[in-house]
């Protein structure tokens, strides 16, 4: 551990002994740090403050961003002069360069195209010791010493469930973490989530890790296996992230796996923003993050009632400030304290639910594929600016998109076809019918875009 993720640690721990009084104390002077560092080296938060005050303890103050926002002004937000869109994309671009440091300092990060419009976010290593540093302490809420010990008796063995065939941050930081470490190489076994089911369950079978963690969507596939046999493996901790699950999906994780479970709600943009309690909740690691639950004119929304969408702020990452981002979640934050007992401000999400698609293989039985599969597929394939994939026969799958104009629809429909066809040949289910939707994607009557449509019950 080095010596700033030590002071980091140790920091950590005093403030959840501190309490709600010492969390605020360090999120207002965070914040006021931050926000003075995004203007002196960002010329879009320079002219987005100019009018506010000199010094900014309160979030509230600032403007609300997005991704879209963010991605139109990229030169211009990024706090390093030196990195630039047309640098970021070309490193990207070349899938040997994942989790190596781009300008020989930083982390580069893509969004999938299962959340919508593809992201590309840079991390400094100040934003990467935060996360060990908040991760671990979630992980420790979880986990009671008898729990530590099973662990070591399994040689602390750790399959974690990442998305290739991009710079996705889940691969790029496991090569990354690897990489610098010689005992992370050594037990943590990175695993493509869109390897063939039978695969996947093959090599996991082979691992027998002590930790599954990896895509929440993924791990209910994969405990959907186990339960029927084909799987058997006796994981300590099963860490599900990246989508939302319900507590019905939760408990069948656990009994499954006969372990314990492990959430967080957290994104590309911050990967360390809330950790799960076995209360149901997500507990917002308010020394180094802040969410508020907003209404559709972004202002506060009351405890206990569900928001229009919730405003993000990374207290950690200075190359690429991440301030008051619309994550375009529904939150409902706690208006109570939480019975786990923790000192931080706690939220349930209704956002970004991971839904899975289930189709009959030629022989009849039931094949399941994950939102992350797709999503990662319409990612690597340029000319889509949109995709939305609707399941409307229990064989069908309707794919409808929205072109960015640049690329020849023929050519991005042929590719997107073989991709698919590929995709579902691999998982024995080249009977499905691919069909090309005309209408474009369509969204929910409240606004919000899904990329995946279930069959309609």
């Amino acid at each position: 551990m080095t010596e700033s993720q030590w002071t980091l640690w140790l920091d950590a721990r005093r403030a959840m002994k501190e309490g709600p009084e010492g969390i605020a104390r360090r999120q207002r002077t965070r914040l006021a740090e931050h926000v003075a560092s995004a203007r002196a080296g960002s010329p879009y938060y320079r002219e987005m403050y100019r009018d506010l005050p000199q010094r900014v303890e309160d979030s509230t103050l600032l403007p609300v961003t997005s991704k879209k926002k963010l991605m139109a002004r990229f030169d211009d937000w990024c706090t390093d002069r030196e990195v630039t869109l047309e640098k970021v994309r070309a490193f990207v671009d070349d899938p040997a360069l994942v989790g190596q440091r781009f300008l020989g300092r930083y982390l580069v990060g893509t969004t999938s195209g299962a959340s919508g419009n593809r992201g590309l976010f840079v991390q400094d290593d100040r934003e990467l010791n935060v996360q060990n540093v908040i991760a671990g302490r979630g992980y420790a809420a979880s986990l009671r010493p008898g729990d530590y010990l099973r662990l070591l008796t399994h040689g602390m063995r750790t399959a974690q469930l990442v998305a290739t065939g991009g710079h996705y941050i889940g691969h790029a930081g496991f090569v990354r973490v690897t990489t610098d470490s010689w005992w992370r190489r050594k037990v943590i076994r990175s695993m493509s989530v869109h390897r063939p089911l039978p695969e996947l369950v093959a090599a996991l079978q082979e691992l027998r890790p002590a930790m599954l963690v990896g895509y929440a969507s993924t791990i209910k596939v994969l405990a959907g296996e186990q339960a029927a046999g084909r799987l058997r493996i006796d994981p300590v901790l099963v860490a599900p992230a990246g989508e939302t699950m319900t507590s019905g999906d939760l408990e069948f994780m656990g009994s499954a796996f006969h372990a314990k479970v492990h959430t967080v709600y957290a994104a590309t943009e911050c990967t360390y923003l809330t950790y799960g309690c076995p209360h149901g909740w997500y507990h917002v690691n308010n020394d180094w993050a802040i969410a508020e639950p907003v209404d559709a004119d972004y202002q506060p929304t009351p405890p206990g009632e569900w928001a229009h969408t919730v405003l993000i702020t990374d207290l950690a990452n200075r190359v690429q400030p991440i301030l008051r981002y619309d994550i375009e979640d529904r939150v409902l934050l706690n208006p109570d304290p939480c019975r786990c007992g923790s000192p931080l401000p706690a939220l349930r999400v209704e956002g970004r639910s991971g839904d899975t698609l289930t189709f009959p293989t030629e022989s009849g039985e039931q094949r399941t594929l994950t939102p992350l599969a797709f999503g990662t597929l319409f990612d690597r394939t340029p000319g889509i600016e949109l995709f939305q994939l609707a399941q409307i026969k229990p064989d069908t799958l309707r794919v409808r998109l929205q072109l960015t104009g640049d690329v020849a629809p023929e050519q991005v429909w042929r590719r997107v076809h073989d991709e698919l066809t590929r995709l579902l040949t691999g998982n024995d289910l080249g009977n499905v019918v691919i069909e090309h939707g005309e209408e474009p994607p369509e969204r929910a009557p409240g606004g919000k875009y899904r990329a995946v449509l279930p069959l309609a019950e």
